[in-house]
Formats: C-alpha cells, structure tokens, sequence
C-alpha cells in the first residue's frame, strides 16, 4: 500500500469511527484513558481560551470560534516537527518521481528487478518511503480527539461565530474544507503520481460529505489546519531538494 493510499484509508477509518459514536456522552476524565489524555485536554483548551476571550460571557462576542482557531493553531504548532518530517519525505519522493518512473518503465516485465532497483534508487538519495507514515499515525489520535472534544462539548453546540452557529452544518465551510484539502495536497507535492491524482480527486469530496454532516465548529478547524499547513508548505517549499551527489538535503 502507498502512503497516500494509506492516507486515505486512515481518513476513511477515521470518518467510520466518527460517524458511530455517541456524541451525547459527556467528556468526563474518569470514563477512561482516551477521555483522560486525549478528550478532556482539547475540550478543556477550547473552553480555556474562550473564557479567556471573553471573561464577561458577552454574549454577542464570538468567543468559542476564535478559541478553535487558536487551539487549531497551537496543535498545528505543537506537530510541526512531525509535519516537517512528512513534508519532507513527500518533496523527495516527488523529486524522485521521474527516475521511478524510468525504472518501472524499463523493468516493468520484473517485479523483482523493479523492487531491487527502486531500493536501490532511494538508498542512493537516503530516501525512506514510509518516512512519512508515521508522522500521519501519531496525528490520528489527536484528530479523532480534537473531534470528540468538539462534537461532545456542549457549550460550542449553543454559540455562534461570524453570524452561523457553530454546533449545525454549515454548506460553505465545507466547500471550503473541501478545496483546502485539495490545495493542501496539491501543495504537498506528488502531483504527478497517478495514485496521487486518484486521491486529490476523491478525499475532498469525502471530506465535504462528512464536514457536511457534522457541526460547522469541526469544518471550521479542518479549514484552518489545512490553510496553516498550506502556508507551511509555501514557506518551506525550497528547504528539502536532492543536492548535486544525489543526497537528500
């Protein structure tokens, strides 16, 4: 399985498992590890910096939109080393997409010549291809955290930001998660693998059809997280390149 297919399959699993909870339960540390360590804390951040914002409870401040803009902004912040690493490993496998493609050309009657000489292709730039597995695997628990302690808090159900509430569906947020998921793999780099072109055609319209079900709090955090992943990669575009020997930088 490539990584990008296996993108897609986390975010499949991570939308089926969205879909069967029980967003009624209360979040309450004691009911067990994930609530403990992963739920709580979220849901206790947002909650922190809305009274932050707004310590009178006006009620015409938009407190609670702006506290998921800065905790979206702090978890981005806090996994930026992990999304280095996995922009990194997309930028060269990007690079070394016209030399795959050579080799798979010329040995594509070989299954086992084509495995040996693609090997040997990544060990000559020191590219490991499942480099940026890992990075999306330890950012899975706090996506379907970030989830839960939106959809289970109860004091985001009942407030509003910019005029919409954020605990129903809102259409154009999730146009707008759609098209920044897209930019965001687009800018990731990969564009020229067909399996890459397969998956920026089908996970926006997934990530439209579930931000289209849900409250408009979570697509407001998908948006902002795929917009401060975006510039990330504008900023860092030219950091990882394959130098003159053939090495990664």
């Amino acid at each position: 399985m490539s990584r990008k297919l296996l993108v897609a399959f986390l975010l499949i699993s991570f939308m089926l498992l969205a879909t069967g909870c029980n967003y009624d339960q209360p979040i309450d540390p004691a009911n067990g590890i994930w609530d403990k360590y992963f739920v709580f804390p979220l849901s206790w951040a947002i909650d922190y910096f809305a009274v932050l914002l707004n310590p009178t409870d006006n009620p015409e401040y938009d407190k609670y939109g702006w506290s998921i803009i800065i905790v979206t902004i702090l978890i981005r912040l806090l996994t930026l080393p992990l999304m280095m690493k996995q922009l990194k490993s997309s930028k060269m496998m990007q690079a070394l997409q016209p030399e795959m493609t050579k080799i798979r050309e010329k040995y594509k009657t070989d299954q086992q010549k084509l495995q040996q000489e693609t090997m040997k292709l990544f060990q000559k730039h020191n590219v490991n291809p499942l480099a940026g597995c890992l990075p999306i695997l330890v950012q899975m628990p706090i996506l379907i955290g970030i989830f839960h302690a939106i959809m289970r808090n109860p004091d985001i159900k009942t407030h509003y930001f910019l005029g919409f509430s954020l605990g129903e569906p809102l259409w154009i947020l999730a146009i707008l998660a759609g098209v920044t998921t897209y930019l965001q793999q687009k800018v990731m780099g990969g564009v020229d693998n067909p399996q890459m072109k397969i998956i920026m055609t089908v996970m926006p319209v997934m990530v439209v059809i579930f931000a289209w079900g849900f409250a408009s709090a979570l697509s407001l955090y998908w948006v902002i997280g795929n917009i401060f992943t975006i510039v990330q990669s504008y900023a860092m575009k030219d950091m990882y390149k394959l130098n003159q020997e053939g090495a990664a930088k």
